[in-house]
Parts: structure tokens; sequence; C-alpha cells
């Protein structure tokens, strides 16, 4: 964008050269005595490297003529009229007593690129006052500009600009309307990088009323500010307007579109708001229009109409939407299209395809769906990124033919499937493959000519390709990154292949069905790797990797690699930076060899192995750190905090850890998640870390250990817990009252400890966000009604366990109310996109901290590692609650889990859980339940749980589809019961329900990998199953 705007100023200014007359020196012209005498006396002054002059190291006192000489240009009679010095690398030598100033006749001085080490502007350039054309541009002058150049009144050309403003002019006195107020004949100013800090208006208003014939206006990055005014609509003449890098805070005024002559328009990164006017986007003569970085500006593309003289359109990270205009294919000239970052949507325009001299085409992280026209006609092309989009379907090997200057191709992140277009691989001068994150398939087709191929870059990640990898691929001379993971590749591959890529830097060949071979010694013409990623590469030993120097990143993850860890693989990369990443997770790993020093690692990732003993000291540098589901038995180390200055993960759950938790974790100030559940420590949980650690900490899991005493500290008041997980201990005393700090807790579990305390009423009041609460199996008591002054918020609550507690009384009706996340009316879009309740351990990665709880089912406990938002249930059981169960729980339709057994509940079983439509488990046994069994509950399609047992509920069972799979344990203990399955048959005839609609889903899109965890063998655990599972297969009917 640089280079075709100063392309263009060049073209302004010769045109300019041209019209005031400045010519080369005429065969009469011949340099003044005295005009020689002061150009060899600048040249004493001035101060420059003659090694790299091309122009003042020629000038010689006694050359015949200095109007030959380079950078001189005479009049017809003798007389310096130009001077051009620019990029002479002058660094001093000008000051108000410079020769220069001699020279009263220059017509043209350009003094650009060269170096003053920001010294001002010398005053002296006011006496020049026959300069038509100045240009000071890039020379490192700095400070105020003087107001001496206002004297320079036939001025028309004046460019002070500089590419960087940290060493910047500018203009405070006098400021810019008292600089240009006599300049009237000023046609280009080129200003960008000035600190001209003008309020409001007031450069507009100076600009319009001293310049009208002004045609070209560049104050890019002179810290102006809007809006724009009205005034500026009076400059008819404008062909370049360049007002980028400024926060205007403005929108674009309708006027602009009024600009007939307007060539190129720059307003990017100005903070530009509202509509854009879509009459610029039709001027006849606009040919760069740069809108880029403004993201609060909206509009969309008209339609173009034929003969417009657009060659380039960048309005990347703005907010314009919309669809693309089949009409963009009028747009003869276009060679730029760059609007990545935006919102638009639909098909990428067919007639796109007759652009023939686009060059540059990028569309990527929009909306765009459909199949991508040929590019075929498109010969010109060197840059097509149509990647973050959705896109899809087969894209024909024609579509890229013959693109002799392709240097880049970006399709990744969109649904392209069938086999990758074969003509890619025929493209010498192509640099940049990456179609990762799509859905081809289909084998991988040879390279053409491997060896002349100027590859450097090769992505085929995240995708279904299969068969092996071609030999071409290993004869890639200058591939720099090789990604082929997550793929269905197979075959062999040795080490010794890789003998060819000696400039491969990153190779990722993880989650295929490969099997690399190792060498048995050390090769010696491997690729030095920067990055080495073989994860599930069936590996059964470690690769020898000695003599790896530059690795920073290393993942062995999901392996065989059994035995010790050796001690030499610490030490790869050290005559680099040393390893920066090293994942060793999911192997057989028992050991780490003696001794060993750990290097400046930021991530270190040993969890699911067999390692023992104990744990390793993190180095101080890192920011992860995850050794858990190991045999790790030692304690914590007291001096563990100072090891984690830095981390913001650390776990060591399912481990044997014994011991105190050490006050020193709290001096690590970054943790967002700090898991060490499921171990043997003992001992209180430390203050510190409730009142300085949960302000930054996201999850703090501690449950599972043996730990005792009451919770002490105060939650702070930026309390920043997302989870809060201490079940499984001995905890006792109250929920601190402090707790209600944690506006932003989802995940809540105090369950199975010796706490005693009432219902948290304050909680439901003050934490909006909850959505797991577990306080099961503790010494709860009392009501759970709560006060007026402390309403029930939790909106998201999703699953309940209250149970093996003494509360008692009524259940309040207007609960299920409130309780939305269990109503299929609700919908939550934050959270439903994630799919599971989770943490985002940083912003700007894809690690996420997934929640686990259990639920309990037939009496058998089940983990949940992963809790799906659309996951419901509610356990009150085993308290001593009574009078009705609420008719208000029929609101409750997403719910799939409900128990409410051996509690004193009266009355009848209200007809309004047939709403329930999801439920799959229904417990309400144990409690003093009378009246029939109502009808409605056959309309329940996915019940496959239930126990009524042990009420006292009278006459017929209800028979229906799912009715008739219960056996009669499902009504044991109601003696007033009668039919199948009892052998109590009853007098009167049977009425047999109609069977309801079921729908089901083969197509729920949910991963249920890794889901259920050390579930036990056994007619509970099947009923378990059959819940969850058809959970996911009913997903798809619900949405």
């Amino acid at each position: 964008m640089r280079s075709q705007l100063w392309f263009q100023i060049l073209l302004i200014i010769g045109f300019y050269l041209i019209l005031l007359g400045v010519n080369s020196p005429s065969a009469s012209s011949h340099c003044q005595t005295e005009q020689q005498s002061v150009l060899i006396r600048l040249k004493k002054e001035l101060h420059f490297d003659s090694l790299l002059s091309s122009k003042l190291v020629y000038w010689e006192p006694n050359a015949a003529d200095c109007c030959t000489w380079t950078g001189v240009t005479c009049s017809a009679g003798g007389v310096v009229i130009g001077l051009d010095l620019s990029n002479e690398t002058i660094s001093g030598g000008i000051d108000d007593s410079s020769s220069l100033f001699r020279l009263e006749s220059l017509e043209t001085l350009n003094l650009a690129g060269n170096n003053f080490n920001s010294t001002p502007i010398p005053s002296g350039f006011g006496s020049l006052t026959s300069l038509r054309n100045l240009n000071l541009s890039n020379s490192w002058f700095s400070g105020q500009i003087p107001g001496e150049l206002s004297h320079l009144t036939k001025l028309q050309v004046l460019d002070l600009s500089s590419l960087f403003s940290f060493h910047s002019l500018k203009l405070e006195s006098p400021n810019l309307a008292m600089l240009i107020k006599n300049l009237t004949r000023l046609r280009v100013v080129y200003l960008d990088g000035v600190n001209i800090s003008a309020q409001k208006s007031d450069w507009c208003q100076a600009l319009s009323s001293s310049l009208l014939r002004l045609e070209a206006l560049s104050l890019s990055d002179c810290q102006l500010s809007g809006p724009l005014d009205e005034s500026l609509g009076k400059l008819q003449s404008l062909s370049v307007i360049r007002l980028a890098l400024n926060n205007l805070n403005a929108s674009v005024p309708d006027f602009f579109g009024k600009f007939r002559n307007l060539t190129a328009l720059h307003l990017g990164n100005c903070n530009l708001h509202g509509t854009f006017p879509t009459k610029v986007l039709q001027l006849q003569r606009l040919q760069i229009l740069d809108l880029s970085v403004n993201r609060n500006l909206h509009g969309s593309l008209p339609g173009f109409p034929v003969n417009r003289s657009l060659r380039s359109l960048v309005l990347s990270n703005t907010n314009l939407s919309g669809e693309i205009p089949e009409s963009i294919g009028n747009l003869k000239s276009l060679s730029r299209i760059e609007l990545p970052n935006c919102n638009f949507r639909g098909r990428i325009p067919k007639s796109m395809e007759n652009l023939t001299q686009l060059t540059y085409l990028d569309l990527s992280s929009n909306k765009l769906t459909g199949q991508i026209p040929s590019f075929q006609l498109c010969k010109n092309l060197t840059h097509i990124d149509l990647s973050r989009n959705s896109l899809s379907g087969i894209i024909p090997s024609a579509h890229f033919q013959d693109l002799q200057h392709l240097m880049l191709i970006n399709l990744r992140f969109n649904t392209f499937n069938g086999s990758i277009p074969s003509s890619l691989f025929n493209l010498q001068q192509l640099q940049k493959i990456q179609l990762s994150n799509n859905n081809f398939d289909g084998v991988l087709t040879d390279f053409s000519n491997p060896s002349a191929s100027l590859l450097d870059t090769l992505d085929l990640s995240s995708n279904m390709l299969k068969g092996q990898i071609p030999k071409s691929f290993f004869q890639l001379g200058r591939l720099n990154i090789l990604l082929l993971s997550s793929n269905n590749l197979n075959g062999t591959i040795y080490t010794k292949d890789f003998q060819g890529l000696s400039n491969l830097t990153a190779l990722d060949l993880s989650f295929n069905n490969l099997s690399i071979i190792n060498s048995p010694i050390p090769l010696t013409h491997l690729p030095k790797f920067f990055s080495l990623r073989l994860a599930s590469c069936n590996l059964h030993h470690f690769p020898k990797l000695q003599n790896q120097s530059r690795l920073i990143n290393l993942d062995l993850s999901d392996n065989k690699i059994d035995g010790e860890i050796p001690n030499w693989i610490w030490q790869v990369g050290t005559s680099y930076e040393g390893l920066t990443y090293m994942n060793l997770s999911h192997n057989q790993l028992t050991s780490l060899q003696e001794p060993y020093f750990l290097p400046d690692l930021g991530v270190l990732d040993l969890h699911s192995n067999d390692l023992h003993g104990a744990i390793p000291i993190p180095p101080k540098t890192a920011t992860f750190i995850d050794y858990s589901n190991n045999l790790f038995n030692s304690s914590l180390p007291e001096t563990i905090g100072v090891n984690l200055t830095f981390a913001y993960f650390f776990s060591v759950s399912n481990n044997s850890l014994t011991g105190e938790i050490p006050e020193t974790i709290c001096n690590a100030r970054y943790l967002k998640v700090v898991d060490l559940s499921n171990n043997n420590l003992t001992g209180r949980i430390p203050r510190c870390l409730i009142e300085s650690g949960s302000g930054s900490i996201g999850v703090l899991n501690l449950g599972g250990n043996r730990l005792s005493g009451r919770i002490e500290g105060i939650f702070p008041s930026n309390c920043g817990l997302n989870t809060l997980d201490l079940h499984g201990n001995r905890l006792e005393g109250e929920i601190p009252g402090s707790l209600v700090n944690c506006n932003m807790l989802q995940v809540l579990n105090l369950g199975n400890n010796r706490m005693i305390d009432t219902y948290p009423c304050s909680l439901s009041n003050n934490i909006t966000s909850l959505r797991v609460l577990v306080l099961r199996n503790n010494r709860f008591h009392g009501s759970i009604h709560c006060g007026e002054d402390q309403q029930n918020k939790w909106s998201k609550i999703q699953i309940l366990d209250i149970a093996h507690n003494n509360f008692n009384g009524t259940v309040p009706p207007d609960y299920f109310w409130k309780w939305d996340a269990m109503n299929n009316n609700h919908t939550d879009g934050e959270w439903g996109s994630k799919k599971h309740i989770s943490f985002k351990v940083m912003p700007l990665d894809n690690l996420y901290y997934q929640d686990t709880v259990a639920v309990t089912v037939k009496g058998r406990e089940l983990e949940l590692v992963k809790i799906l938002t659309i996951f419901t249930s509610i356990d009150i059981s085993s308290n001593r609650f009574s009078g009705e169960i609420p008719d208000t729980i029929g609101r409750l339709t997403a719910l799939y889990m409900l128990n409410i057994s051996h509690n004193e509940f009266t009355g009848s079983i209200p007809p309004s859980i047939g709403n329930l439509s999801q439920l799959e488990s229904l417990d309400m046994s144990s409690n003093k339940l009378t009246g029939k069994i109502p009808s409605e509950l056959t309309d329940l399609p996915f019940l496959s749980v239930l126990n009524l047992s042990y009420n006292q509920l009278k006459g017929r069972i209800p028979t229906g589809s799912q009715f008739q799979t219960f056996d009669g344990d499902s009504y044991g203990g109601n003696k007033g019961l009668c039919g199948l399955p009892l052998i109590r048959s009853c007098t009167t005839s049977v009425i047999i329900s109609s069977p309801p609609n079921s729908q089901e889903s083969n197509d729920d899109g949910y991963d249920w990998q890794s889901l259920f965890y050390g579930m036990a063998a056994g007619s509970g655990s099947l009923a378990v199953l059959a819940i969850l599972y058809s959970l996911f297969k009913r997903r798809t009917t619900r949405q």
C-alpha cells in the first residue's frame, strides 16, 4: 500500500516539475563560476559518507561544468535552480549559515532520505523564496517547523513527511494555519508523521481557507482529531487524501462522494464509525481505497458500474458486511482485493474469474459460504487467502491451473472436501501451501519437480488425508515447515528420510497412523529442528536427538515410550535458546534418569505416565506444568511457590502426594489453574490461597484429599474464581460469607465433607453465573427458603446436588421458575458454542480446563470428566423435605435426571412431570406419596430409569412404550398398586396408552470420548450409560 502511494506521489511531483519548467541542462547552459564555487563550499560543509555517496562524491572543483554534476539542475543562464541530494547519507553541515542558502534561485530542493540526527530544520530555508518544490521527507529532522517556511509563497509542493513519528517534527507555533496562510499556491502537501495536534476541525478549516487549489493531501499519523469538517468539501481539486493513523473518532461525511477528481483515499486506522458512504466506492476516477482497521465502521459494497478505475480495495478489519456484489467483476483494473476480518457473507462472486489484473486476494476471516470460483484466468495472482470462512465443496484442479506467479495459497479453517487440487503441486513459484483444518481426503499427490520447487511451508494438518506420504515430500530442499498432523496417513517413516530436507525447522506428523523408525545412531545430516512434534507416532524409544542444537519445541506425547526419561534430553537445543516446550505425556515412562537439570522450559507436560518418586521441581521459567495422573508419592516441596513465579497452570492431580500444601504456593501470583486433587494431602487449606490467590486464580481444585479444618480467610473483592472444588475432604464449619465476592463462580463443589451450615441463600442472590452446585453428604440443615431480600438468581444452574444432608421443610415453587438453564426455551449462546463447562486458561491460546463432577444414579456414582452445558440434574435425595411436590417442576423441560428419594414428600405425583420431555432418570422412592401414577408419565419418551418404590401409591400402573421396560422393583413397597409388571392384578380392564412419538438423531456432533471415568460394571452402570448415550443421540433433535 505504501509503495502504491509513493508511486503516485512521484507521478504528481514529476508532473509539477514539468509544469514548472525544471528541465535538464541544455547544450547552451554553462554553470556560472560563482554558482560552482557555492556548490564546492556546500560539499565541504556537508557531512556524508563518501563510500556510499552517488552524487556529492563526484563534485570536483576542476570539473568543467557544475551543471553536468549529478543532482544539479541549471537554468539556461547557468544558474542552479534544482538540487537533488536525496539519499546521500548526509548527517549534518546545514545550518543558518550554510552555503546552501546562497543558491537563491533554487526552485526545487530535495534532501529526502538523509539523517540529520533529530536536529531542527534551519530557518534559512525561508530565504529560498524562489522554491516551488521542497522535499525534506524522511531526513530525521525534528522539533518545531520554522515559521520562516511561510515566506516561500511560490511553493507548490511541500513534503516534510516521515515514516517514523517518534522523532517527529511538530507544528505548534506557528501552527498549521499560520504556516500555510501565505502558501496559497500549494498543490501537494505531505506532512505525514508531523505532530500537528490540531483540535477538532481546526485543521480542516485551515486547509480549506488557504489551499483551495490543493490536489494531494497527506496527513497520516499527525495526531489529528475529528470530526471531518464540512469545509473540506471546498477542496474540489483533491486527488489524493491520506489521513491514516489519526484518531479522528468520526464518521466519513457524505461530501467525500463528491470529490470527482479523487484517485486515492487512505483512512486506515482512524477510529472511524458510522456507515461509510457508498457513493465514494462509485467515484469514476477512484483507484485506491484503504479503510483498514476501523472496527466500528459499517456499511456494504454497492453495485459497481462499468468503466470504473478502482485498482486497490482494502477494507480489512472493518465491520463492513453484506454480500460481495456480482458486479465486482466490472472492475477490470482491480489488482488488489483485501477484505479480511470483516463480516461479509454469501458466496464469492463467480464474476471474479474475469479479474485478469488481480495479483492479491485476501477474503479471510469472514462468513463466506459455498464453492470458490476458478482463478485460472487470473494469471498474475501471487497471493490467495480465503482462510477462516465456511467455504465448502470440491475444488477442481483446473481452478489453479498455470498460476505461475502464485506464491501463497491459504484455505485453512473451511470445510472443503475431496482431493487436494493436484495443480498446486506443479506451481514452481509457490512458497506457501496452507490447507489445514478442512475435510480434504484422498491420497496425496507427488510434486512434479520437487528439487526445483521454492516451497517453504506445507501445512495440510487436520484433514482426512489417507495413504502414505509421497517420496517427493522428502525432496523439497527449500522446505522450512512441514505440518501433516491429525490426518489418516499411514505407513512407515525412517528418520533417515529427513536427511534431504536440510532447511526443515518445523515438523509435525502427530496423530496419524504412522510408525516412525529411529536410526540406531544419531544422524549427522538431519535437519536442525526448531519444532519437532511426533505425538501418536508409535514411537517405542526416544529419537536420537543429541545433535539437535536448535530445538525449542518437542512433543513426543501419546506414544509407547517406556522406561526412564534420559537425562540428555534436557540438554538438546542448549547451543541455541534451549528447550522451551516439552510434552512427554501419555506414555509409559517410569522415572527420570539421574542426575538431571531441567532447562528454562515454558511448558513441561509429563501427565498420564507411570512416573514415581519425588515430583520434579519445575524450572522457574515455566508457565504450564502438568504432572497429573502419575504415581508421584512425595510431598510438595516447601519452596514450590518460588518455582511457580511465572506459572499460570499447575496440576499434580491423581497422584499419591502426601504432606501439607506449602504456604509458598501463594507466591505464584499469575496462577490461573491450581489442581492438587485426588492425592493424600493433609492439613489445612492455606489461608493465603483464599485471600490472595483467589484474586487471580480461576480454578482451585483441592478435592479428593484429606484436608481438614475450616475454610479460613476472606475471599477478596476481586475474586476471579470460576471453579472451587473442595469435595471429598474432611472440611468443617460454614461456607465463608465472603464467597459472595466470587461473582464469576460457575462450579462450586463442597460435597462429601463435614461442613455444618444452612442453605447458601446469599450465594443464590449474588452469584448469577453458577452452573454447578454440589453440597451432598455434609451436615447442612434447615429450610431452603430464602428471604425476600435474597432472591434466587441462579438462572444458569444446571446441576444441583444437595443430597444426604438435613434440609427440611417444603421446596419453594418459585425456584423452578428461575432455573432457566433447565428449560428448553432457554438459549445460552456464550456456552453453547463451547459444549462443555470449562475455563479458558489464557485469552490467546486454546487451552481449556475441563471441570468434572460426580452424579449418582441407582446408587452408583459416575464422574463426568466433561460436563456438557446441556446436561441437567437435580438431586435433593436423603433429606427431610416434606409437603407436596410443587407443580411448577413441570417447567424444567430440559431436565435429564431428577432424584427426590428418601424424603417425606406427601400428596400425589404432579402430572406436570409429564412435561419433562428430556427426562431419563426419575427417582421418587421412599417418600409418602399417594394417589395414582399419572398417565402423563408414559409421555416421557426417553425415560430409562424409574423408581417409585416405597410410597403409598395405588391404582393401575400405566402402560406405554417406556413403562413396559421397567421391572417390579420400580414399584415395590406400594401395596395399592396393581398391574404389570407386578404380579398383583387389577380387577378393571387395562387401558393401554398410545406410545409417544420418539425422535432420534444419529449425528449429534458431540465427541463423548473420555466422558466416562472409573465406572463399575453392573446394572446401575448400564443404566447410566443408557442415559448419557441417549442424551448425545438426541442432541440434534433438540436443536
